[in-house]
């Protein structure tokens, strides 16, 4: 799983997500990112957590940003408008639900 979403990430331009698990109430996916990408601005509609597992990244929320290093988690509520920036190479885990 790892291995296919880093090499899916060796030519793409955008951030690369994917699902890890999907059930009924809940789904987990492992996003990847390049040193300067950014995952827009976007809004969800359950409870969701981000966990840095490798690399650095800036979360942004409102007027608000907040950068997470290796381990930190960061609950995004619902139906607020934010984003993601990775400042250096990143894997994150989004569990939602």
């Amino acid at each position: 799983m790892f291995k296919d979403i880093l090499q899916k990430l060796e030519n793409a331009v955008n951030p690369v997500a994917q699902v890890v698990q999907n059930t009924t109430c809940s789904k987990v996916l492992v996003i990847a990112f390049k040193k300067g990408m950014t995952l827009a601005a976007h809004k969800t509609d359950v409870p969701a957590k981000l966990v840095v597992i490798k690399g650095k990244v800036i979360y942004q929320e409102l007027n608000q940003q907040e950068k997470l290093f290796l381990y930190d988690e960061k609950d995004i509520p619902v139906a607020v408008l934010h984003s993601v920036e990775a400042i250096e190479d990143s894997l994150c885990l989004l569990f939602k639900g």
